[in-house]
């Protein structure tokens, strides 16, 4: 056995100084090499308002809205344009307004409008491809498959603005009709930005519901996108979390038609006062079989026709194939309060 006290071992080495500067421990080197260590996640409402996972299939009837609109636009585009169009969805998704006005692609048109049943607004962004292709249409250019048209950076004409502004009016008039069976809307194009930091409507943080549409016209086309913040489509948010379940927007129309039948069904007892007297107790008391109680009406007076409680109408009380009937002196009102 051999015991290593008996060997002269040399001393360890002493650590290397580089050049006078410190020794590295474990947080030096991790900042060397840029990790600065575990990362604090935010918590508590900055953790909601922040955070970049947003669901985009609460609003069930707003994708059901924009088919519709692709049906009815690409009519409209025809008869504009009188080129073979086809109009496409997308997609139908959400996200933060901040985020989505990053990503516009300059040049670019942001049309601001506004929906007037509401008082709020929204936006229709044009991506510049779908600008020149409808200008180029409305100008008698001829469709086909050459080379795209080469953007120089100016700025857009006052004659490109407006051929535009005709084709956004025109997606607006069409998304008003496709929005009518859930709400009657009227959305006006208020005017056109090329500048997305002049057409803030909503905070950066404000989460938006949108939808983006490809345009083909003969080999040339583009994109425009309709951004529609929560807080403009709040009036409406209960009719837009229904399914869709037929043309009547969430409603089946034959339940809603044999609810109201059986509803008409229901037999109800009607009471008619044929008036009232103030007595104390004791005369309550004292009454006696034959007597008489004067109502102090006349046979010509209104009676009240009541049900549950609930005066409906007035009426006179008669004889009829020898039974006592009353006849209605007026319409029957599910108001309490009927004129006397």
């Amino acid at each position: 056995m051999i015991d290593l006290e008996d060997f002269d071992l040399p001393d360890p080495p002493a650590p290397m100084d580089l050049g006078g500067a410190a020794n590295f421990d474990q947080a030096d080197i991790d900042a060397l090499f840029g990790d600065f260590g575990p990362t604090v996640g935010k918590k508590g409402l900055r953790a909601v308002i922040e955070s970049k996972v947003i669901s985009h299939e609460r609003l069930p009837m707003l994708e059901v809205v924009c088919d519709r609109v692709v049906r009815s636009f690409a009519s409209s585009m025809r008869n504009l344009t009188s080129d073979g169009v086809d109009v496409s969805l997308e997609e139908v998704t959400s996200t933060r307004f901040g985020e989505f006005m990053n990503r516009v692609a300059l040049p670019a048109m942001v049309g601001v409008f506004k929906i007037e049943e509401w008082e709020s607004y929204g936006l229709v962004t044009v991506d510049s491809s779908l600008i020149y292709s409808v200008v180029d249409a409305l100008l008698g250019g001829r469709g086909g498959t050459g080379a795209p048209m080469v953007i120089d950076g100016r700025a857009f004409t006052t004659i490109e603005t407006g051929l535009v502004s005709r084709m956004l009016s025109l997606a607006l008039n069409d998304f008003s009709e496709a929005f009518a069976p859930i709400e009657p809307v009227t959305m006006n194009l208020e005017r056109i930005e090329t500048n997305p930091r002049f057409a803030a409507i909503a905070g950066v943080s404000n989460i938006c519901a949108t939808a983006t549409f490809r345009v083909d016209m003969d080999g040339r086309g583009g994109r425009f996108t309709l951004v529609f913040p929560y807080a403009t489509l709040e009036p409406v948010r209960d009719k837009l979390l229904q399914r869709f379940m037929g043309e009547k927007s969430g409603r089946d129309s034959i339940w809603e038609a044999h609810m109201a039948a059986e509803v008409r069904k229901t037999s109800v007892s009607m009471s008619v006062l044929l008036g009232e007297k103030a007595m104390s107790i004791a005369d309550l008391r004292s009454l006696e079989i034959g007597q008489t109680i004067s109502l102090h009406k006349s046979p010509d007076d209104a009676l009240d026709i009541a049900c549950g409680g609930v005066k409906l109408a007035q009426g006179q009380i008669g004889q009829r194939s020898g039974k006592v009937a009353v006849r209605l002196m007026n319409d029957v009102s599910s108001d309490k309060k009927v004129k006397q």
